[in-house]
This record gives structure tokens, C-alpha cells and sequence, in this order.
């Protein structure tokens, strides 16, 4: 299948930035047509926007699983960003993010790209970090995105931000998230309307197994359609590569 590594002027940030992106093609897909040009004709894929943690950038994904290869057997394009550590969000101390990851690269990836632009076919999956920001693009962003999944989630950055310094130029100082916009049990709590299916899974020994546990019963109690797993696993790309394509299975 197709891989796109790009480096983009991205107009949010105001910095060039790197993403990968990868089309599925089935073995008995024309692609490459009469006039040897290629080209996927009228079709439009469905696509997940993959987030990395805190740790990793847009490159982590391809090189520590096998999502090209799950992305290709559910037919699926997935878009692998860069967002630094920026808890996906507009950083007090940095770049624009959030309205990078929320607007700027959906509008440029459905324009360059043969994916679909409805509700219906749009995803957001992540980990750790990342499962934060694709959990706040569900919340925040529930006209665009019809389901997503966090894998070893960081679900209650209100707690995080004041255990770990290394969000201060995200949120500033010892920053307050309580009732904020970048608090996902706020968000889960003043949720209405037509929200995303939600898929959440944490291994019992990750060091953030109490955040997700937290996260699942405000939800649950809130009525969101929720899927929650849980099995043996740590904060690893192990556990990760297994799940992701659990994602895949369960959209």
C-alpha cells in the first residue's frame, strides 16, 4: 500500500511539520490506469487519525507496529501526525496544535488526499498522549468524528498536570484544567447530543490504569457508548500493536 511521508507548511503552527500517510490498495485494485498515471478513480476511503504519545512523533506508529498492514486488510487510510508535546492542544508556550490536528490537517488531508469527508467514515485513535487527544477530538469535535479509540490513555490531564512538569509549556505551570475545555471529564460531563462511539482500553499494570478506570465510570455513568477492555499489559508498543488492531476490528 501506498506510504506518504510529508513535510508540511502548516499555517496553524506557523512551522514546518512531518506526517505520514498511508492508502489502502487490495491485490486485485487497478491503480495503475491506461494512461500509467495512478489513480484510485471516485473512491473514497475511510480514514483515522493516528496519535502518537508523548515520547514519539509522527514515525512511531510505522516503525513500532504493523498498521500499515492492519490498515490495508480493513481498507482504511490512516494519518499519522507530528504534535511534539503538546497534548494536542494550543500550547501556552509553543505552537498551535489543537487547531493544527482539528482543522487545519483534516482540511488538508481531504483535499490532497481520496478520503472521505463524512461524519460517518472519520476516526481518531491515539496513545497514551494520544489517546488523550483523540478522545478530546471525539468530545470536542463530535460532528466530525463518528468513533474513537484510546489505547493506555492519559484520560485525566487535570490529575497529570500536576504529577508531571513535562506539560508546562502545553498548559503553563501547574496549570488548573479542572472545568476547562482541556478536561476530558468535564467534557464527558456537559456531553449532549449525537456523540462518537467510544473505544477504551488500559493494561492493569500501566501506570495509568487509575486514570482510565476513572475515565470508564464518569462515562458510563454519563450513558456514553462506551467499549472498554481490559487485560495483563503495560505501557508498551506490545500492548499497543495488539490493540490498535483490535480498533480496527471493532470500527
Amino acid at each position: 500500500m501506498p506510504l506518504f511521508e510529508i513535510n508540511l507548511s502548516s499555517a496553524a503552527l506557523g512551522i514546518e511539520t512531518s506526517l505520514n500517510v498511508v492508502l489502502p490498495i487490495s491485490a486485485d485494485q487497478k491503480v495503475l490506469s491506461e494512461e500509467h498515471t495512478y489513480s484510485y478513480g471516485s473512491r473514497k476511503f475511510p480514514v483515522m487519525y493516528l496519535l502518537h504519545g508523548a515520547s514519539d512523533d509522527y514515525s512511531g506508529w510505522m516503525r513500532r507496529t504493523s498498521i500499515e498492514r492492519y490498515a490495508n486488510e480493513k481498507g482504511i487510510a490512516v494519518v499519522m501526525p507530528s504534535a511534539d508535546l503538546s497534548a494536542y492542544t494550543d500550547m501556552k508556550h509553543g505552537h498551535a496544535y489543537w487547531t493544527y490536528i482539528s482543522e487545519e490537517l483534516p482540511a488538508f488531508i481531504e483535499a490532497t488526499f481520496p478520503v472521505s469527508a463524512k461524519r460517518e467514515d472519520t476516526y481518531a485513535a491515539g496513545l497514551s498522549m494520544g489517546g488523550y487527544g483523540a478522545f478530546k477530538l471525539a468530545l470536542r469535535k463530535p460532528e466530525k468524528f463518528a468513533a474513537a479509540a484510546s489505547l493506555s490513555g492519559a484520560l485525566d490531564m487535570a490529575d497529570r498536570v500536576q504529577k508531571d512538569r513535562k506539560y508546562d509549556n502545553a498548559f503553563g505551570d501547574h496549570a488548573d484544567l479542572t472545568g476547562t475545555e482541556n478536561d476530558l471529564l468535564h467534557l464527558v460531563k456537559t456531553a449532549s447530543g449525537d456523540l462518537p462511539r467510544l473505544f477504551q482500553a488500559c493494561g492493569t499494570e500501566d501506570f495509568l490504569y487509575e486514570d482510565n478506570i476513572r475515565f470508564k465510570k464518569l462515562a458510563e455513568e454519563h450513558g456514553l457508548d462506551l467499549t472498554y477492555e481490559e487485560e495483563p499489559g503495560d505501557h508498551n508498543w506490545a500492548y499497543w500493536d495488539m490493540k490498535i488492531k483490535r480498533v480496527l476490528e471493532w470500527l
